[in-house]
């Protein structure tokens, strides 16, 4: 990969994965409603749950929707059930004073790297990196382009969540909370339009 093709994919990468989509919104409220530390598995399942999606969906995994094109709404309808539950659970978050609600916690990392199979954003930006960074499909391109989303994603992640804990200052009081908790749900289901009508 050339430097001057390389800038063009870190560039790419950095606003593909920092514009608003689920996982900054979730992280955002995850920052504002568990703080930084607590966040950081959920921050490292987005951070590298992502670029371990594309090494798969660039050797192929796209071929599926075209073997089995029922495999296509298939997902849709688990990224959208998927999308609401998450709505739902960050709707009911935990206060911000640090006391968590029984059974409130922030995504784990596992959890967190899983919801990029079933997330439209990290569908589009894998087929649109892949389409123009690795056309090839060979392995060494497809590698650049998943290290490079390592990277790319460290600035996202850390970004959303400092924001979200900063948001925590002004979310002291319970009220406040459940207003931004409720509007960053309405925010995550808005989100699932695209995918309802392609």
């Amino acid at each position: 990969m050339t430097l001057d093709l390389f800038f063009a994919l870190a560039g790419f990468a950095l606003v593909t994965v920092i514009t608003p989509g689920p996982n900054n919104l979730m992280l955002m409220t995850s920052g504002a409603n568990f703080g930084f530390r607590r966040t950081i598995p959920h921050m490292l399942g987005v951070g590298l749950g992502f670029p371990m999606m594309i090494v798969p969906v660039g050797l192929g995994i796209m071929q599926v929707f075209d073997f089995w094109p029922l495999s296509y709404t298939v997902l849709k309808i688990l990224s959208v059930a998927y999308l609401l539950y998450l709505a739902w659970h960050i709707a009911h978050a935990a206060p911000p004073d640090g006391a968590p609600q029984a059974g409130r916690k922030p995504l784990s990392f596992l959890q967190a790297a899983a919801f990029q199979w079933v997330n439209p954003k990290a569908w589009s930006m894998a087929l649109g990196a892949i389409t123009l960074y690795a056309a090839g499909r060979d392995l060494a391109a497809i590698l650049w382009v998943s290290g490079t989303y390592v990277a790319m994603g460290c600035i996202s992640t850390t970004s959303w969540t400092i924001l979200g804990q900063q948001l925590r200052r002004l979310l002291d009081r319970p009220k406040r909370l459940r207003v931004f908790n409720w509007t960053m749900a309405g925010l995550l289901v808005a989100s699932l339009f695209p995918v309802l009508w392609t």
